[in-house]
């Protein structure tokens, strides 16, 4: 089936995920996946490449399960390939619960077969899985009507509505209504745009920035508008770096930042030296990437991390204090922390 997306262990899930449950308080992972860009490429509302919408309103299920191996969990994403009716959206995602935990999951567009999804669970170790049907929802103007304008210091970012009027002195960054997560509404993109602006304002030297994991590129938009750098944005997901150059170019930014599909900073390009290093992901990829982050970075030059829980702030601050980082600024929106870091001296 080509128009089938199979997602590996992306992490954060998309404020979406709400809308995905009939459960009066879902959890808030699933086949939102990274981005919402993702979710609505899996789902057919909105295909990343050819900006062709197919109907907003249509019957579909999602069957998901959790099992606490990596590998097994990526061998039963592979295995629901097989199943017919096929799935039209497959995703393989890491929780944030410290337990090693993937969420495997199917998103449906015809009843799924629950006697070969209890046999593949039972076949892989996995719990049951949890069959839903969606409701009959119009998720384009959910977005639409959901998603209000985003106010982070000098940023005010929106998905094509709510703006009346262009604010005086404010940097709009636009994220198309059918890619809901990085528009800020999150605690860990709202703290790295602010994070940004106060960085900005204190007028630390931004020539050059990389946005690691940049999913919509709504950093990478910010950092670029703000600051006239060159930026350079990745991501491992080839679906984000289309959901991101569809975002460059309503923002007439598309030669203004360059895109890389890397999985940190494993790319010649991403060599730096950068003045500015963005990266809102996860904990542990960001403890993989300290010393690379180092070498990347100019001395002097700062990082802003993002996507870290309350709670797991102290040993990524330890972790890269090791590495040649001090501590510049430590913000919590929710449950969430986001670091500004300084590269010392060599």
């Amino acid at each position: 089936m080509p128009d089938r997306h199979r997602y590996r262990c992306i992490g954060q899930s998309s404020l979406a995920a709400r809308w995905l449950s009939p459960e009066p308080e879902p959890r808030l992972h699933s086949l939102a996946l990274r981005q919402y860009g993702t979710f609505v490429h899996s789902h057919g509302l909105l295909t990343a490449r050819s900006g062709a919408h197919s109907p907003a309103r249509m019957e579909t299920w999602t069957a998901l399960t959790t099992l606490g191996d990596r590998e097994l969990a990526e061998a039963l994403g592979r295995s629901l390939e097989t199943l017919d009716p096929e799935p039209s959206g497959i995703g393989v995602i890491m929780l944030e619960d410290d337990g090693g935990t993937c969420e495997v999951g199917g998103y449906f567009t015809d009843a799924p077969d629950e006697i070969a999804l209890a046999l593949l669970a039972a076949a892989h170790g996995a719990a049951e899985f949890t069959i839903s049907k969606l409701p009959d929802v119009d998720w384009v103007a959910h977005v639409r009507r959901e998603l209000a304008p985003v106010d982070a210091g000098r940023f005010l970012v929106h998905c094509g509505s709510g703006i009346e009027t262009m604010p005086e002195g404010r940097i709009l960054i636009r994220i198309e209504s059918s890619m809901a997560f990085g528009t800020g509404h999150h605690g860990t993109t709202l703290g790295c745009l602010n994070a940004l602006d106060r960085l900005v304002a204190s007028g630390a030297i931004i020539r050059s920035v990389a946005d690691i994991g940049c999913g919509t590129a709504v950093l990478a938009m910010a950092a670029q508008l703000a600051s006239g750098a060159e930026v350079l944005a990745s991501d491992v997901d080839p679906v984000a770096i289309e959901v991101a150059r569809a975002n460059l170019s309503a923002n007439g930014l598309e030669d203004c930042v360059a895109l890389v599909e890397a999985s940190g900073l494993n790319d010649t390009r991403l060599a730096g030296p950068f003045d500015l290093v963005l990266a809102n992901i996860l904990r542990d990829p960001l403890l993989g990437m300290a010393e690379d982050m180092a070498q990347a970075l100019r001395e002097g030059g700062h990082a802003v991390l993002g996507g870290i829980l309350v709670e797991q702030a102290d040993h990524v601050v330890t972790h890269y204090e090791s590495s040649g980082f001090s501590l510049r600024s430590r913000d919590s929106i929710g449950d969430w922390s986001t670091l500004t870091l300084k590269r010392t001296n060599s």
